[in-house]
């Protein structure tokens, strides 16, 4: 029914509700997990942030746990769009050369002390090692693996064992993303890592 001319405002319905809420949630939750750190965040703050109830946070996610969890997972989920779209807009000549653009943007992205915070510091200890493990395969260690498969297949780099590869691989760019988050200069910092980076893509290469 119209009034004045006008329809009424339709309904949001109850799923739309619900998305709304928890979208409310993980936003309110990264930012301030980023910001403070796991620990030191509290579920009244979280809730207070969102501008919802703490039930409201208990229905969604279960505990502030499994908040984080799914903050995490979607933090892990925009790196890997942000790299590849990146890497696929710097067109990188050969497989080899798009694996050291992409190192650099994995340093790049994951360096920022909001990202290192999340994915990094707090991930591993909140999670524990193989949650945290098994996320890192669904997106980072995943494309990582992807990678050096193509770069393989390529004949850009000698075939070798492909999981412990990118295992190392992952690992030392961990490594190398909370040195530069936790550098003074860090974007000397980021300069220096790049380069140590390029040196063990190089050594994979059998450069």
């Amino acid at each position: 029914m119209e009034v004045n001319g006008e329809k009424p405002a339709r309904r949001r319905t109850q799923a739309e509700r619900t998305a709304t809420t928890r979208a409310r949630l993980l936003d309110a939750g990264r930012e301030l997990f980023a910001a403070h750190g796991y620990a030191a965040v509290s579920t009244q703050a979280v809730v207070e942030a969102a501008g919802v109830t703490r039930g409201a946070l208990y229905h969604q996610f279960g505990d502030k746990a499994a908040l984080f969890a799914e903050v995490y997972e979607d933090v892990e989920r925009g790196l890997v769009v942000a790299i590849t779209d990146r890497i696929a807009a710097a067109a990188p000549a050969d497989q080899l050369a798009a694996m050291r653009v992409g190192a650099r943007l994995f340093l790049e992205e994951c360096s920022s002390p909001a990202v290192a915070r999340i994915v990094l510091i707090d991930a591993p200890a909140v999670l524990g090692w193989a949650r945290w493990r098994e996320v890192g395969m669904k997106y980072g260690l995943g494309i990582v693996e992807a990678m050096l498969a193509q770069a393989m297949s390529d004949g850009a780099i000698p075939e070798q064992p492909l999981r412990p590869t990118a295992h190392v691989l992952l690992g030392a760019l961990d490594e190398a993303a909370l040195y530069i988050a936790r550098a003074p200069d860090g974007e000397d910092a980021l300069r220096q890592m790049v380069v140590v980076c390029d040196r063990l893509i190089s050594g994979i290469a059998g450069d």
